[in-house]
């Protein structure tokens, strides 16, 4: 059993329900809709394979909701060739019509955006292929100087890494989206371009205001990217139930020099905080043309699995990829080679900065897991949180969960390590327990003179921690 889980993106070669049968039995643990593309007929078609696939297979699913965010467009009347040190002119797209048709300039999509520019500040066009420099401000328009040859073509994406954007977490399209996320039950929500907790507020205002206050929403996954993020990460990592070091967007606002280090930086980050964290972009890029990864791509995902990411995403490789399924075996093979070394080992606990009465108890869970060399540790867990503190020790042991919670049962497939069960509908955790125990039996995963240490979590009725301590498997 592997412990680090796979995110697979789905797309238009994967988006049917034999192919999702074919990911998931390959080891994917959640699949990634990206919300940036696709119909809602298509996605409500995925959804359903997705349950059915999970139910069909007997083991959790969790689906992670990628929103677009908040993006900026070129709109150009006609391809703009530029060359290294040309001035270029930029507005807003309201103001295209100052100008003669012929000129060549650069509108920006978004209102009133150039007006939040500075002198110095870039603009990296199109995955940052073309960088151009502000070098004046008119009443109108900027003037820009480019950092290279290249054309400049209509409808590209445009990121500001140095400008202090006001612009708002959430589009008119996102909105949108989101109340079909909360409508189809959804375990995770990808945030695009987060650059402050304020961010995050406001979408669980938003979710509040779409579903009301009682109903269940998705965990929020925040995905870092932009160097604002960098500058508040511990704040907007606490105020996140999950991240995501989006390698993409965050090597272009930083220096590709800087991305490795900044990973194992928002890895260590998110663990101190007992946050699942993944991590995405090209770790197996090649795989989109090639059956084969390149040696660079098996080291990057095995230096992911050695820091200990609670998983790591697949996107073009199995979203539009021609070996989906192979991409997938092949990540899993890696994984799995990698946590049997002993280079994955951890030799003390890792920090938590949460410092609490329950953090404690479950730090002894594990040390006595650990000092037993207990086969498994059994997790009673409704809401989740008990099993994920338990994941953030990373234990030797296999971790399974029991829970009553539908939702927490799908949740916990991103979270390293956790092998969740459901039984739903049990609310007395004595009976749950030995129900558990059954049901592992029955499978094959415990059997006689098994050793195994036994965690009772909270519920809503009993908010009292248990810990039963090493058991026998008679």
């Amino acid at each position: 059993m592997k412990h680090t889980k796979i995110v697979a993106t789905l797309g238009p070669v994967s988006g049917n329900k034999e192919m999702i049968l074919a990911l998931a039995t390959a080891g994917a643990n959640v699949f990634r809709l990206n919300f940036s593309h696709g119909e809602k007929e298509w996605r409500l078609a995925v959804i359903k394979a997705i349950r059915e696939v999970s139910t069909e297979l007997d083991r959790p699913i969790a689906i992670l909701a990628d929103l677009q965010g908040p993006r900026i467009r070129t709109e150009v009347t006609f391809p703009i060739d530029v060359k290294r040190g040309f001035a270029v002119k930029i507005c807003d797209l309201s103001k295209r019509s100052l100008f003669p048709s012929e000129e060549p300039i650069i509108a920006l999509d978004t209102p009133e955006i150039i007006s939040e520019m500075t002198v110095g500040e870039r603009l990296l066009i199109e995955d940052g292929i073309i960088g151009l420099t502000v070098t004046k401000i008119h009443a109108d328009h900027l003037e820009a100087q480019a950092e290279n040859d290249g054309t400049i073509k209509n409808r590209k994406g445009v990121i500001l890494p140095d400008t202090k954007l006001t612009l708002p977490i959430l589009s008119a399209k996102d909105k949108e989206d989101l109340a079909f996320i909360l409508e189809q039950g959804i375990e995770y929500l990808g945030l695009s371009f987060v650059g402050s907790v304020a961010d995050i507020e406001s979408v669980k205002e938003e979710m509040v205001n779409i579903a009301g206050g009682e109903s269940k929403k998705p965990l929020i996954c925040s995905k870092i990217e932009r160097k604002a993020a960098l500058e508040h990460l511990r704040d907007i990592i606490r105020a996140s139930d999950s991240v995501m070091v989006a390698r993409g967007d965050l090597g272009i606002e930083m220096p590709e020099s800087e991305i490795a280090i900044l990973q194992k930086q928002i890895i260590a980050e998110s663990l101190r905080e007992a946050r699942p964290v993944i991590v995405a972009t090209q770790m197996m890029q090649s795989m989109v043309t090639n059956p084969r990864p390149t040696r660079a791509e098996v080291s990057d995902v095995s230096n992911a699995v050695i820091d200990h990411a609670d998983a790591v995403m697949l996107s073009e490789e199995t979203a539009a990829g021609k070996y989906p399924v192979e991409t997938v075996a092949t990540m899993r093979e890696i994984i799995e080679k990698t946590e049997e070394s002993p280079f994955d080992d951890l030799y003390q606990a890792l920090d938590l900065n949460l410092k609490t009465e329950y953090a404690t108890m479950i730090r002894s869970v594990y040390e006595l897991s650990q000092s037993f060399k207990v086969k498994a540790i059994l997790v009673l867990s409704m809401s989740g949180f008990t099993a994920r503190l338990l994941s953030h020790f990373r234990p030797d042991a296999r971790l399974l969960v029991a829970t009553n919670s539908l939702s927490t049962y799908h949740e916990l497939a991103l979270v390293w390590g956790a092998e969740p069960y459901l039984f739903e509908g049990d609310r007395d955790l004595d009976t749950l327990l030995e129900r558990f125990i059954t049901e592992l039996k029955s499978k094959g995963v415990l059997v006689p003179d098994d050793q195994v240490a036994v965690f009772y979590g909270r519920t809503p009725e009993q908010s009292t921690m248990k810990l039963v301590g090493i058991r026998t498997i008679r």
